[in-house]
């Protein structure tokens, strides 16, 4: 697809990454097929295709309209569409770029979003960030859970017990991502990783000053905010990596897809670059670590009785499509010993997606139901996932339990 750059863009690092993402389309359409939204809508401007039209005609310096900023945000980023093209288009880059520039044009021309979206969004990036500001607020949510309305209730997961985090001090060592949501919404999750790291005679070390990926704020368009966390991040781990930290472990999916970009997105800042990529370099997610120690979790879960485990798996959109990691999660719990089921269309996004479920909550509910009944069908007696944000938009809608596929690893070992 040909594209001619606004003078504004020319010659910008975004501008003449954009130009090389938008002329790979062929505009096949294939990325039709497995898009989300399109399939729930049925609009070509609600699918990749038709999105990279729109944001091709901003970046050409054609105006803005507020119909564009609609059918953008509608994206789940869910990326499902770079696993279908046969191009290699990185619409997931180009979506974060073409939202950018598209608040900005708008801005300057004076169409803001309505009061109530700019404070939603500013909530978010302030509040979800926050791991102390987050946690403190949660918890008087699961006081008041009982008299919540259902809508509510549902985003609010009952007090967890993360039970005892092992203290024993190994040679080898790796660091650990807590996360800004996820200690206070789901503890055991990373207690439980730890635990079976120390099983496997490591240790997981936690550098205090990391704190959230960047995510949240870059993939809201606070691109400079997201940046500044990224570095805060890379001057937290840098002395772990420099004493010899095998690797940055990734709990959540999420996370991990956006610290394996690090490197790509501080390419042009001299101080963080090569940090950056060094960074991304030792980022690995959970199903990339663990499988190298199958024989001896196996070994380990041997003498565990294993009948009746069945579980249905549901791999976020952030492990298959942003990481292109498949098959590695149900290999090793089916070393343990336990039946994996993948759901029909396993390949679609649950409507979670960072923000989604509270920026777009109907279409994130219709999503959500549908992969439900999905999941539901492989008559499992838990369903297991490997991102915070899909665990949590999950369980609000099933009474069937949801949980990080490590505690079931946890679990077996007993």
């Amino acid at each position: 697809m040909q594209i001619t750059l606004a003078d504004f863009l020319r010659d910008t690092p975004e501008g003449t990454e954009a130009q090389s993402i938008v002329g790979k389309c062929v505009h096949c359409g294939f990325c039709t097929a497995t898009c989300p939204t399109y399939q729930l809508l049925g609009d070509e401007l609600d699918g990749p295709r038709g999105r990279i039209y729109l944001m091709k005609q901003v970046l050409e310096g054609q105006p803005v309209s507020e119909s564009t900023r609609l059918h953008l945000d509608r994206c789940l980023t869910c990326r499902n569409c770079e696993s279908t093209c046969p191009s290699g288009v990185r619409y997931g880059r180009l979506v974060d770029i073409g939202r950018e520039v598209v608040e900005q044009r708008l801005a300057a021309a004076g169409k803001l979003r309505p009061a109530g979206e700019r404070a939603l969004r500013w909530v978010l990036r302030e509040g979800l960030t926050r791991p102390a500001l987050f946690g403190s607020a949660l918890r008087l949510g699961q006081m008041a859970r009982p008299l919540l309305p259902a809508a509510l209730r549902a985003k609010v997961p009952p007090l967890q017990d993360a039970g005892v985090r092992p203290r024993r001090s190994h040679a080898r060592k790796m660091l650990l991502l807590e996360g800004c949501v996820q200690p206070a919404m789901s503890p055991n999750i990373n207690a439980a990783t730890a635990r079976v790291f120390d099983r496997l005679g490591i240790e997981l070390v936690t550098a205090r000053e990391a704190g959230c990926c960047g995510a949240i704020r870059y993939h809201t368009g606070d691109h400079a905010g997201g940046l500044d966390h990224m570095r805060r991040n890379i001057d937290a781990w840098w002395p772990h990596i420099e004493a010899g930290a095998e690797a940055i472990v990734m709990t959540a999916s999420g996370c991990g897809a956006l610290v394996k970009e690090y490197g790509h997105l501080l390419r042009d800042d001299a101080r963080y670059a090569e940090r950056a990529r060094r960074v991304s370099a030792l980022t690995r997610d959970l199903s990339e670590v663990l499988p190298d120690f199958a024989d001896e979790l196996q070994a380990q879960a041997g003498t565990v009785p294993r009948a009746g485990r069945r579980v249905a798996y549901h791999p976020p959109c952030t492990l298959q499509h942003g990481q292109q990691i498949r098959g590695k999660v149900e290999a090793l719990l089916g070393r343990l010993g336990i039946e994996v089921r993948l759901c029909a269309d396993s390949h679609l996004c649950c409507g979670s997606a960072g923000t989604y479920s509270v920026l777009q909550p109907e279409l994130s509910l219709r999503l959500r139901d549908d992969k439900l009944a999905k999941l539901q069908a492989c008559e499992p007696e838990a369903i297991v996932s490997a991102n915070i944000g899909c665990i949590t938009h999950l369980q609000g809608g099933t009474g069937t339990p949801v949980m990080h596929w490590i505690e079931l690893v946890d679990r077996v070992l007993g």
